[in-house]
C-alpha cells in the first residue's frame, strides 16, 4: 500500500451557506473549492495549510444524511480558547476534559455533525 493521506472528509449539511459561515466564520477555515457541479455545489473548506479538506455536501451531492458524520477530531494548540469561541459564538460544547493523551472537547456543527477538539498531551 502506497496511501500518503486522505483526500477529503465529507460532512452532509442541510444548507451549504450556513455550514460556510460556520467553518469559516466561527472555526476559521479557509474555503479551497467553491465550484457548480451538474448535481449541485461542490463545497470545500479547511485550516490553513491542511492537507485533508472538508466537503461541505448539500442536496444533490450524493447519497449522505445531514448531521451524520461522527468522530472528527480537529487538533487544536489551545481547546480552551477554541471552546469558548465555539460558545460565543451560540455552539453547544461539552469539556473539555482532561485525558491522558491530551485535553480534548466535543461539540456538533449546525448540523449535527460531532466534531472534537484535542490539544495533545506532551510526552
Amino acid at each position: 500500500m502506497h496511501i500518503t493521506h486522505a483526500s477529503f472528509v465529507t460532512l452532509p449539511v442541510a444548507d451549504q451557506d450556513r455550514a460556510l459561515r460556520f467553518y469559516r466564520d466561527v472555526l476559521g477555515f479557509e474555503v479551497t473549492a467553491d465550484l457548480s457541479m451538474p448535481s449541485g455545489r461542490w463545497l470545500q473548506v479547511a485550516p490553513r495549510g491542511a492537507r485533508t479538506v472538508f466537503t461541505l455536501s448539500g442536496p444533490g451531492m450524493g447519497d449522505f444524511e445531514p448531521g451524520s458524520a461522527r468522530g472528527i477530531m480537529l487538533v487544536t494548540t489551545d481547546v480552551d480558547a477554541d471552546c469558548a469561541r465555539l460558545t460565543e459564538a451560540g455552539a453547544e460544547v461539552r469539556g473539555p476534559d482532561d485525558h491522558p493523551w491530551g485535553r480534548m472537547a466535543s461539540f456538533r456543527d449546525p448540523d449535527g455533525n460531532g466534531l472534537m477538539l484535542l490539544t495533545e498531551a506532551h510526552q
